[in-house]
């Protein structure tokens, strides 16, 4: 049985359009919808925001908010609250319309994107029959890149409109940030675009109903991981708000609520990129493979499906939890130059060899079929080619590196550390020239300065005169 016939009246044929149907849905209906989502991304941004710091305090060995509430959860909220006492500061030299919109727009950006991801398939509320999802557009991942791009406005303006030094460089670091990871953001999902043959998401929820895209678009989910934590800025990549070397980033000269604003925008984005993974790569709402056909597909549809969809979103939010609280912030040239010669250029490449695979499966390349009629010739051949280059390109990289070794000048295994006027540490393998007993230096020294001044027949007055 197909899972059309499964999931109801309200899922129309595959096509190019969305496969949500939304004809039982009256207008009274998507507003409560709506506010629900709202509602939905408040409450789990309150739980994922006390959720990160009791992880990491686990990680780093301390409780945690373990007060307020039970189990602490109602720090969160304290927080919150605090946040909106505050006094509201706004800078004498800040673009005060400015400063007020950036927060807005950073904030409001985060839910619009949320719009299109379905939550489950097809359910039953109110009386009517209606997918779970506000709306679906046939391109609607592009709307969420478009919406991503109008949201780093926000922290562009803020930086901007603040009048200082510091906040002005940040939003240069993000506005360059997300400019660089959207280009390959955008590359890896052309690969899910070419498997499922739609930019729709109920329609790639569909087409993962037998296979979910994160296997065969392996390199996409991988490249979509790191570039989905650079359009969050969340460590390590969280670079427009190095303390270090910009005190507090775009942000620094806000307060009050529309700190708060920057505060709920970014973590609502952390649940848009995690429901967009879980939608293109994981099979949205789907049960898992197994679990899916218990009792003809009884657990892969309906109010189900938002369980299934729940689970895979928070696993992306543990994995953002998980890498705050391992790894170190990176250097923004080595960041920028990972997105600009190593994620676009090979997801390029990732996206030629994804269009050449699903040409053969379809036949346009051969139609000889080879083993048990599972795959074509031609799939086979471009397979090989795609392995042939990884080869050559992993040893063309291994030899360059053994020759920039082999330039490497040796370096001498006694070192004097004071050579150079300063102390200066041992590299690996060498050892320290230890310094001459200050007694016995003294010593000799006295020894060269009597022999090299004293002449055969010398008085002790001429001794004298001499070194005088």
């Amino acid at each position: 049985m197909s899972f059309v016939a499964l999931a109801g009246p309200a899922l129309a044929a595959s096509t190019d359009n969305p496969a949500a149907d939304f004809s039982d849905t009256p207008w009274w209906l998507s507003l409560i919808k709506a506010l629900l989502l709202f509602v939905f991304l408040l409450v789990n941004t309150l739980v994922v925001i006390w959720f990160e710091r009791r992880v990491i305090g686990r990680m780093q060995e301390r409780p945690g908010p373990n007060r307020t509430g039970p189990f602490g959860l109602l720090q969160t909220l304290a927080d919150g609250v605090k946040l909106a006492l505050k006094e509201d500061i706004t800078p004498r030299n800040a673009d005060k319309l400015m400063f007020v919109l950036a927060p807005i727009i950073a904030g409001a950006m985060a839910f619009v994107s949320f719009a299109i991801i379905p939550l489950s398939g097809n359910v039953w509320m109110f009386g009517h029959y209606t997918p779970l999802q506000l709306t679906d557009v046939p391109v609607a991942v592009l709307l969420v890149l478009a919406v991503a791009g109008v949201g780093v406005y926000g922290i562009v303006l803020a930086g901007w409109s603040s009048g200082s030094t510091y906040p002005l460089l940040g939003g240069l670091r993000s506005s360059a940030q997300v400019i660089s990871y959207e280009i390959a953001m955008g590359l890896a999902l052309v690969a899910v675009f070419l498997y499922a043959g739609s930019m729709s998401t109920s329609q790639i929820v569909l087409a993962q109903n037998n296979l979910w895209f994160c296997i065969p678009a392996f390199f996409s989910f991988g490249v979509y991981i790191i570039t989905m934590v650079g359009e969050t800025n969340r460590l390590p990549f969280d670079l427009a708000e190095g303390e270090g070397e910009l005190t507090g980033g775009f942000h620094t000269e806000y307060s009050s609520l529309k700190f708060a604003m920057f505060f709920l925008g970014e973590y609502v984005n952390m649940f848009t990129v995690s429901g967009l993974a879980t939608t293109l790569f994981l099979g949205g709402w789907q049960a898992p493979p197994g679990i899916a056909a218990i009792g003809g597909g009884m657990f892969n549809g309906g109010w189900w499906g938002l369980l299934w969809f729940v689970i895979k979103l928070w696993l992306f939010m543990f994995f953002f939890v998980w890498l705050r609280g391992s790894l170190p912030r990176v250097r923004y040239d080595q960041f920028m130059r990972l997105g600009w010669k190593v994620l676009i250029p090979s997801t390029l490449v990732w996206v030629v060899a994804v269009a050449f695979l699903r040409a053969s499966n379809e036949g346009f390349l051969g139609k000889t079929m080879v083993w048990g009629g599972r795959l074509h010739r031609s799939t086979l051949i471009t397979i090989v080619i795609i392995v042939l280059l990884v080869l050559a390109a992993a040893w063309i990289y291994d030899y360059k590196a053994a020759a920039r070794e082999k330039a490497i000048p040796e370096q001498p295994t006694e070192i004097d550390p004071y050579a150079g006027g300063y102390p200066v540490p041992p590299l690996p393998g060498q050892v320290l020239r230890e310094p001459a007993p200050a007694l016995t230096s003294s010593a000799a020294y006295q020894a060269d300065d009597t022999a090299g001044d004293t002449r055969p027949g010398e008085t002790d007055s001429e001794k004298e005169e001499t070194r005088g």
